[in-house]
């Protein structure tokens, strides 16, 4: 990419969409694309449409999505796989219709079976099960998969699928009725907290593994691939197999030393209550990263770090709530 390409960001202003922004500003780059939700309905095909004919970007990176965690994915199936799924096909259909000359589709390790062999290969895409809780979400996210394979199967286009493990950072969603597991233990560590409580009831058994990461990571190597050489972004474009590329850190941990990670960090002196009657979700979802490092890029920010730039970005809004 040139530093005035136009490049279109879908979803600027969420988790990954800010990261992204505020990643392509500090590189240099000056003609950025953006719209509200209020300014552009993305589920609204002709108006993608008509958005694409008249800006005309050269890159696409589309970050929007309806997203949460595994209460709302659970409670609200329909919404997740319908929203999703007229969002990325408007916007892959339309990348095509206006020659967009890349496209990274931002999807999720959910896609991956429940229980896929650790770590999980990009291989082990479409071999097993996927997790009950959040079906509907992965199946949108694997469609938008098939499709910008598809699409560079038969039209040549340049559209590479990137899934990022669990995310976190500065702009993610502290409700607890839709955030995931991590804001959500922020927020009812900080609520203990401020109440003075000493028990703080955490959902599940405690015993998952997840693997997070920074948001601003997940920027830095969405950016690295959109930057590769035509020749090393096409060897991920091979047309045998899904141009899929996973995102992580290689690292995991349980949910309940998760827990009083965060309590630590926070300073909150609280006794943690694992609920067993809710449901855990998939046992483990560590990704091997292999492929992306042999690229040159590995993550920079260490969990604890993550989640003290996290906490103080959002520190005045979550105590004012709680």
């Amino acid at each position: 990419m040139e530093k005035n390409s136009r490049i279109y960001v879908a979803g600027h202003r969420g988790l990954v969409g800010s990261a992204i922004m505020r990643s392509l500003t500090q590189r240099g780059y000056e003609n950025l694309i953006v719209r509200t939700h209020a300014e552009l309905d993305l589920s609204d095909r002709p108006a993608v449409r008509a958005f694409f004919q008249k800006e005309g970007p050269e890159y696409v990176v589309l970050a929007a999505a309806k997203v949460g965690g595994i209460l709302a994915n659970d409670t609200y199936p329909a919404d997740f796989i319908r929203e999703n799924l007229e969002i990325q096909t408007n916007v892959i259909d339309a990348s095509y219709r206006n020659a967009a000359k890349r496209l990274l589709f931002l999807g999720s390790s959910c896609i991956y079976p429940k229980l896929a062999p650790q770590p999980i290969k990009e291989e082990y895409f479409l071999t097993g099960s996927l997790e009950p809780t959040n079906r509907a979400y992965a199946l949108a996210k694997i469609a938008g998969i098939e499709m910008c394979w598809s699409y560079n199967r038969q039209f040549g286009t340049k559209y590479l699928a990137a899934m990022p493990t669990n995310l976190y950072g500065p702009g993610d969603n502290f409700d607890l009725a839709g955030s995931h597991v991590l804001p959500a233990l922020m927020r009812k560590v900080i609520e203990a907290k401020l109440s003075g409580r000493k028990r703080l009831d955490v959902w599940g058994t405690g015993a998952p593994r997840r693997e997070f990461l920074y948001s601003d990571d997940l920027a830095d190597a969405c950016l690295h691939l959109l930057e590769l050489p035509e020749e090393t972004y096409l060897s991920l474009l091979s047309s045998n197999k899904p141009p899929l590329i996973n995102i992580g850190t290689g690292e995991d941990i349980t949910i309940r030393d998760l827990a009083n990670l965060v309590a630590r960090i926070l300073q909150c002196d609280c006794e943690l209550v694992f609920d067993a009657s809710k449901q855990d979700g998939t046992p483990q979802k560590l990704l091997d990263v292999s492929r992306i490092h042999a690229l040159g890029w590995k993550a920079k920010v260490r969990l604890e770090e993550g989640i003290r730039r996290t906490y103080e970005s959002v520190r005045s809004q979550l105590e004012r709530v709680g």
